[in-house]
């Protein structure tokens, strides 16, 4: 990545965190030049680029201050203990959600849904493309129960950013990270058996747990630093938890990375109570700091870590191509693969395999991170703008989820029923939960470019939150 844009990111992260305050005084260019090696000039681009995204304003002869008018809201509240482990409910909020279908009257903020309109995703169309049209037809066959051979290693060959040290022979490809984390569940736990998950978690995994028949133990998770180790600890000590559910880096829905001490002290934990851990990395490369965090993975040597990913969130949903890094669990996993969906399509994955070797996937990632970063900044603004006093917001790190707390009585479910008579649908809250908690918070998505219609949605959400709240005043 462009140098200036590198320090452009951190000194942005830092500001978003609070290092920074609004009015604060910023490091001087010379200071910066020295601390980081790179030239005046380099440090001159990135204060102009965090002018131009509104972060920052140059003071003549003072140097460069934090932008003053940049009031973003307070972080959402730590998630607090669970008493003890439950049977996970929400299915009905979770259906409603997924099986919404695209309509064009309905602007949709709630699904985990990228930005499939970019550029820079042609070259992949155009594999697809040509892979209909061979004389051979090497789409329309089986292929290895581990997946294409080709994409494997170009997978492998990624994993190397985040710190792995993966063969192709140790990668299993799925239909979606879907399969990938239920399948590793499977692998792992049996119907009965206690998971560890942060809390608020992704509702994905934990409906999957309630259709094995297994129990969440939800732990306590900072919006900044994760999942708590003091909290999970005391878990270890006194449940038998088989399995830890974690999404560490650019996390689904608060959008943090966990530090790397904190996943080394995660890591050891695991290994002090024989506890396997499954990691899901899906927003992982799509972090806004180059280069992108490591895994827990990346610092596994016994094999407990399983990694899962996919493509659905850096490229397509709709390829439903995935994958997971089992370790010690390989057999087990691809034995629940084989007998779930057997193997993943062909297509799609020669696709995607040529689309990386052929060097276009780093180019769109930093397209797609660099966009995803300046939504993040925009949609925080109108939450600040459009939404109650006292709302809360998480300050994502990656990734293009926003998670917003309003008051503690407050019911997105009512919201939620509002807003589709208005042609806007979020995420609630408590799908986001295995108990149900969270039915005050909400997640949006701010993948797409910002356009008057996407900032009118945004509006209409704080809008209507503002008016049901006064009517719950009213009545109360």
């Amino acid at each position: 990545m462009t140098l200036y844009l590198n320090l452009a990111e951190l000194l942005g992260s830092r500001i978003e965190q609070g290092l920074y305050r609004p009015g604060q005084r910023l490091p001087s260019v010379r200071a910066l030049s020295v601390e980081h090696g790179v030239s005046l000039s380099t440090v001159q681009q990135a204060y102009r680029l965090l002018e131009d995204n509104g972060l920052v304003s140059p003071r003549p002869k003072s140097g460069y201050f934090v932008a003053e008018d940049r009031q973003l809201p307070a972080l959402p509240e730590i998630s607090r203990p669970a008493q003890r482990p439950v049977d996970i409910s929400q299915w009905e909020q979770v259906l409603e959600l997924v099986r919404a279908t695209p309509r064009p009257d309905i602007i949709q903020l709630g699904r985990g849904m990228p930005d499939v309109d970019s550029p820079t995703l042609k070259p992949l169309l155009r594999s697809l493309a040509q892979l209909s049209r061979r004389m051979d037809m090497p789409g329309l066959y089986y292929d290895n129960i581990h997946g294409n051979a080709l994409l494997r290693e170009q997978i492998a060959r990624l994993t190397l950013d985040s710190g792995c040290r993966l063969s192709p022979a140790d990668l299993v490809v799925t239909t979606g990270c879907h399969e990938a984390l239920s399948s590793s569940i499977r692998a792992v736990c049996q119907p009965g058996d206690i998971v560890a998950v942060d809390s608020p978690s992704f509702h994905g995994a934990m409906q999957t747990l309630k259709g094995l028949g297994m129990k969440a133990l939800e732990i306590p998770t900072d919006p900044l630093t994760g999942i708590s180790l003091e909290a999970l600890e005391l878990a270890l000590e006194q449940w038998p938890i088989k399995l830890i559910q974690i999404t560490p880096n650019c996390n689904n829905p608060l959008g943090y990375i966990m530090p790397e001490a904190r996943k080394k002290a995660l890591l050891t934990l695991a290994q002090r109570y024989d506890v396997a851990i499954l990691e899901d990395d899906v927003y992982g490369d799509l972090a806004y700091t180059y280069p992108r965090p490591r895994t827990i993975k990346s610092f596994d040597d016994d094999g407990r870590v399983l990694l899962c990913s996919s493509f659905s969130k850096t490229l397509a949903p709709g390829l439903r191509v995935g994958w997971v890094a089992p370790g010690r669990y390989l057999e087990r996993v691809l034995h629940m693969k084989y007998i779930s969906t057997g193997s993943t399509a062909c297509q799609p994955q020669l696709a995607i395999a040529d689309f990386i070797a052929e060097g276009h996937y780093q180019p769109h990632l930093r397209r797609m991170r660099s966009q995803y970063q300046r939504s993040r900044d925009q949609m925080c603004d109108w939450v600040a703008r459009y939404f109650p006093a006292g709302t809360r917001a998480s300050r994502p790190q990656g990734g293009f989820m926003l998670w917003v707390e309003l008051p503690d009585s407050f019911d997105t479910l009512r919201l939620n029923r509002a807003l589709l008579e208005q042609g806007v649908q979020i995420a609630v809250g408590s799908i986001f939960s295995a108990s149900g908690k969270y039915r005050n918070c909400l997640r949006m998505n701010f993948a797409a470019r910002p356009t008057p219609q996407i900032e009118a949605a945004v509006r209409k959400v704080g809008e209507t939150a503002l008016r049901l709240l006064d009517v719950e005043h009213a009545s109360g």
